[in-house]
């Protein structure tokens, strides 16, 4: 006879549900929180630092590689590379939706077994972070009429051939990452697993 969903204990679907986390090795926490959080603090600082150093858009330009590489900031009130121009608190709302799908994933299900995963999805988070924290004005630049300023500072500035490449910060940096490990990781080849006796 099979049980019926009332002979369940209570709790028992809860506690299935976050046991997975229980089983996952400490590295990975280590893994995922400190690319997460190094990256992000990689991110503001060099984003501080440039805007510090340039200024508030219009800045000058500053040649690192003539022609080829430098740094100009600029603000960004869409989404990655400039996508999205004014939809700045839709993609702060996703933004958090996708660090909690982010944080359920990895260690409520255990999707982070996975090293590589776990990896990609530090690096997606640290992007995440860094650009949510200027979308909700927290860096604390004003209009000139004294309101906050809601949008993504962008510095690094990346010239192909003539075309002048969106800027970019090193948020975006670290999502184009993520991608990209992800990406891989879908397309490798999985390695054979030893035969079970």
């Amino acid at each position: 006879m099979q049980p019926s969903v009332c002979d369940v204990p209570p709790g028992a679907s809860g506690a299935r549900f976050f046991s997975a986390a229980a089983a996952l090795p400490w590295t990975r926490y280590v893994l995922f929180f400190g690319l997460a959080v190094g990256g992000c603090a990689v991110d503001l600082a060099t984003k501080s630092w440039a805007f510090g150093f340039l200024g508030p858009p219009p800045s000058p330009k500053w040649w690192i590689v003539p022609d080829v590489l430098g740094i100009e900031t600029s603000l960004n009130r869409g989404a990655l590379f400039g996508l999205g121009q004014g939809g700045v608190f839709v993609f702060a709302a996703l933004s958090v939706v996708a660090l909690v799908a982010i944080l359920v994933w990895l260690f409520a299900l255990g999707a982070a077994r996975d090293p590589l995963l776990t990896a990609a999805l530090g690096c997606i988070s640290a992007g995440v972070l860094g650009n949510l924290f200027d979308r909700l004005g927290l860096h604390g630049l004003r209009e000139l009429d004294g309101d906050l300023v809601f949008a993504v500072r962008d510095w690094i500035l990346v010239m192909i051939y003539r075309w002048h490449w969106p800027n970019f910060n090193v948020a975006d940096s670290l999502l184009v990452c993520g991608a990209a490990l992800l990406v891989w990781k879908a397309w490798r080849p999985e390695s054979p697993q030893p035969a079970q006796p």
